[in-house]
């Protein structure tokens, strides 16, 4: 926790800032929390920082605080903090109550059909249920981005594939 907290004070290279909030998150070191939520509200030029700050916001949280944590992360307004979130989501496969996956698809419904956040809400709402998610995924899957139609093609299936991150 310490070198990370050198690494953002000195402002080292993204590579090795997104490298470590995922060490933090992977090991489950909850204590870090607070300091990436906290970073999450700051201005970084490259925002793949913010894509490893979301996963790790959802990796860090408990299972009851889930809901909350993907919510706050929609709700900051970085669009790449809200995609590490979702891709946390779809990741670990976390399931989510019918509120959430509302607030999730009124987040995603006016982005554009291009947006990459897209991507791993197809991909996480495998384990999802409703009208809306069909309709969700099955636009998806009629887009333009093939990335996100095979995803949802695989979730209207109720299938997760497996996906690498760096």
């Amino acid at each position: 926790m310490e070198a990370f907290q050198r690494e953002v004070r000195d402002t080292r290279t993204w590579e090795t800032q997104y490298q470590m909030v995922m060490a933090l998150a992977m090991c489950g070191h909850r204590p870090a929390l607070g300091l990436i939520r906290e970073l999450a509200q700051r201005p970084f030029r490259a925002t793949m920082v913010y894509d490893a700050l979301g996963d790790a916001i959802i990796r860090l949280s408990t299972p009851q605080d889930t809901a909350h944590s993907l919510r706050w992360c929609l709700e900051v307004g970085t669009p790449m903090l809200a995609d590490g979130a979702l891709r946390a989501v779809a990741m670990q496969r976390l399931p989510l109550d019918a509120a959430t996956i509302d607030y999730v698809l009124d987040f995603l419904g006016p982005l554009d059909p291009h947006d990459c956040v897209r991507f791993w809400a197809a991909a996480a709402a495998a384990g999802w249920t409703g009208p809306r998610v069909r309709e969700f995924l099955q636009g998806c899957a009629a887009g333009p981005r093939a990335d996100v139609a095979n995803a949802a093609t695989s979730s209207l299936q109720g299938k997760y594939q497996t996906y690498y991150t760096f």
